[in-house]
């Protein structure tokens, strides 16, 4: 899955004008971000700022992206994804007419780069913000479904995780409709390919086992056993080794009674007396921001407890 094939999208070289057919915007193409199951991603330039440009001539698609783009906008006043600027067709110099929708640019560092240079302190943090954001999806019917690394960024001030990417999103209860192989529960022979919150859980471990395998790894023959195993092998993933391995057992209904296990870990990690010692390592966060994500899971921690 994700192999995008290029007669489905047009060659749109670095300093080239895209005009929208009926909104008339045009955008000055940069370069190319990415391809997707379904399109290609472009970096454009409109009105002298930067946004993101996805085009395909998969014309119901596109729209059904967009769909999505506008129900997480909607969702309890929380963005979850990237904000949507405009929706239009572009005819191209053959006469093609392909359907595109721009977005807005998130800027940051990958996840893999984010934690190399900030350490692994910042692992529960992390978790708690992707449970958190998969719980609002959840609760509006939804699941990410493609949920991987390189469909997520970190920003700065303050450091946060953003999804780049619904393209996968898919309503709660019908076949998932985009993934790719190595986050995908299917792919593993752990579960169906079915949309339900478990779905998502599954992926988020893969998500952070990516960090620490770059290169990924292979099944095995008992895929359950190898993924356990992967787990263990990373010392910084042992304070969440047993609720990793719920999710990749499917033991977990909903992403809040992951979030509120994760939280309560975090909360014991904090109150152990050689937590200042792991402050003052090399490559870690500052004092400060020690202190932003010790508030940060103690504010979760105690929302677990309160909301039923």
């Amino acid at each position: 899955m994700n192999k995008t094939s290029s007669k489905h999208n047009p060659f749109l070289r670095p300093g080239m004008t895209l005009t929208g057919k009926w909104h008339k915007k045009r955008y000055v193409i940069i370069r190319k971000l990415g391809n997707g199951a379904i399109g290609s991603v472009y970096l454009c330039e409109v009105g002298g700022r930067k946004a993101a440009l996805k085009i395909s001539d998969k014309g119901s698609s596109i729209t059904m992206e967009v769909n999505v783009l506008k129900s997480l906008g909607k969702v309890q006043g929380k963005r979850l994804g990237p904000y949507l600027l405009d929706v239009d067709d572009w005819v191209s110099p053959t006469g093609e007419i392909y359907s595109f929708y721009v977005m807005e640019y998130i800027q940051g560092e990958t996840l893999n780069e984010f934690m190399k240079q900030h350490g692994s302190e910042w692992l529960g943090v992390f978790m708690l913000q992707l449970l958190t954001d998969l719980e609002y999806l959840h609760q509006a019917g939804w699941v990410f479904g493609d949920l991987k690394v390189d469909n997520l960024i970190v920003t700065s001030s303050p450091s946060r995780i953003r999804w780049v990417d619904v393209g996968g999103t898919t309503q709660i209860g019908r076949s998932i409709k985009e993934y790719t192989e190595f986050y995908d529960r299917g792919y593993w022979g752990l579960g169906t390919r079915k949309a339900d919150p478990s779905y998502d859980l599954f992926a988020l471990v893969m998500v952070f086992l990516s960090v620490f395998y770059p290169k990924h790894f292979q099944k095995g023959p008992n895929p359950q056993a190898t993924i356990f195993r992967k787990i263990n092998d990373v010392k910084a993933l042992h304070p969440y080794s047993s609720c990793l391995k719920k999710a990749i057992q499917g033991k977990y209904l909903t992403s809040k009674e992951m979030k509120q296990e994760i939280s309560k870990i975090i909360y014991d990690l904090q109150k152990q007396p050689n937590s200042q010692q792991r402050k003052k390592q090399k490559n870690k966060p500052s004092i400060l921001e020690s202190i932003g994500f010790l508030i940060i899971a103690l504010g979760y921690y105690l929302t677990s407890l309160l909301i039923p």
